[in-house]
């Protein structure tokens, strides 16, 4: 495509805009259990006002926009209340989950530079099931990953034990999930802060999918272990804002137990033609809607709201759970949060994906074991029953050897 020579009517574009989205998954019906968290149209609205009102203005001048730099203070603030972070803790918002775990894995790295650790040849140690951000950033950094396996018990747990065993002098971070995303699991934080206390090493626990749902499903009387800054051999923590904070896209946030690990985090540079300039992250302009979307919806929620959400998704994926039980499938581990995991005995895990994709559901799947997958949100408890009776025709479909394109010529 070549630009235009003349520009044309907003009206005939925008009408084109909404036409291309034709093709796109249906998430406001609720079939789509990955890549959006929808908590309701009433959050949407707050999410694209909210965004809105502040679109223009850059977080990375808080002197220029003060009301940004107060706003993200206060959403911090209430991220580190609800992760029992110490007086003293801090943190930034970042784009997501990728920029604040490139974020948490410089700064270890920084503050190991500044311990007497090697310079060179640093290593992490996280369990198989760890998000592959870690791998991303570990390539920027020229940072060795050591991938260790799971538990063998079934549980879809790190291995704290063997992980202690990959551990050694060039080790600058220990990675634990709350929970992980392959199989919604969290991982024995607490005995991973034991191995990272005994060999002094930073232990950063990646709550991108758990951080801002975990705290809510506990006062719900959910059984979550301590996952947080409750244990205190953790030094950093991820938690995704547009995840289950049910914020506008890109919101994260980056946390760390004092401002002494915060500080090897920020870039500043004078020595150049232009202003001395300090970065808190790695991003010079930050979008100032996306502060300002998330400081909206936390206020507008509250902590009632967020138990209501979150109790919401919990029953909901109580519901499939007992459904998919009932069906004959195997629940990976013992899920507690929104993500969940399951594989049939009888049917190719990809045959039934294809199968439910033709019925019009647009979810994930899993590799290691190979497991259909999803990420629930608030409006799947509308659409739990019809994604249950659709999943027992597939399978009554992939047992009999029904090619997906034949069930997609039957729901069209």
């Amino acid at each position: 495509m070549k630009m235009p020579q003349q520009g044309r009517d907003w009206d005939e574009l925008r009408a084109e805009m909404i036409a291309r989205g034709g093709g796109d998954v249906d998430w406001r019906s609720g079939k789509t259990a990955v890549y959006v968290f929808n908590a309701g149209e009433d959050i949407h609205h707050v999410q694209h006002e909210a965004y809105g009102m502040f679109m223009a203005e850059n977080g990375l001048g808080p002197l220029a926009f003060p009301s940004l730099a107060q706003m993200e203070k206060e959403v911090i603030g209430m991220a580190l209340g609800l992760l029992h972070a110490p007086e003293g803790a801090a943190g930034a918002m970042t784009s997501g989950g990728t920029d604040s775990i490139t974020m948490a894995l410089k700064t270890a790295r920084d503050f190991a530079r500044a311990n007497a650790k090697p310079l060179t040849d640093h290593n992490i140690v996280l369990p198989r099931s760890a998000h592959l951000a870690f791998d991303k950033a570990a390539h920027l950094m020229d940072i060795a990953v050591r991938r260790v396996p799971l538990k063998g018990d079934g549980s879809y747990e790190a291995d704290a034990g063997a992980m202690a065993e990959a551990v050694d002098a060039s080790t600058i971070m220990m990675v634990g999930s709350a929970p992980n995303f392959p199989h919604g699991i969290i991982d024995p934080i607490a005995a991973l802060g034991d191995v990272a206390a005994a060999k002094g090493v930073w232990l950063h626990v990646d709550a991108c999918v758990g951080g801002y749902f975990a705290p809510f499903a506990r006062m719900n009387g959910v059984a979550v272990p301590d996952f947080d800054f409750a244990v205190p051999a953790v030094h950093s923590m991820s938690a995704d804002l547009h995840k289950y904070g049910y914020c506008a896209k890109g919101a994260s946030t980056v946390l760390f137990r004092s401002e002494a690990l915060y500080k090897h985090m920020p870039f500043s540079m004078r020595d150049w033609s232009g202003a001395p300039m300090k970065t808190p992250t790695l991003a010079g302009t930050r979008p100032g809607g996306a502060i300002s979307a998330a400081w909206a919806v936390m206020n507008v929620l509250g902590v009632d709201g967020y138990r209501e959400k979150q109790g919401l998704v919990c029953a909901t994926r109580e519901k499939i759970e007992a459904g998919v039980k009932a069906l004959g499938f195997e629940v990976l581990g013992r899920p507690l949060l929104g993500l969940i995991a399951f594989r049939h005995p009888e049917a190719e895990t990809l045959a039934l994906y294809a199968a439910m994709r033709a019925r019009g559901w647009f979810t994930s799947f899993t590799a290691e074991p190979a497991s259909l997958h999803l990420m629930l949100s608030p409006k799947h408890a509308e659409v739990a029953d019809a994604y249950l009776a659709d999943l027992a025709a597939a399978l009554v479909d992939v047992k009999a050897g029904v090619k997906a394109e034949k069930v997609e010529a039957r729901y069209s």
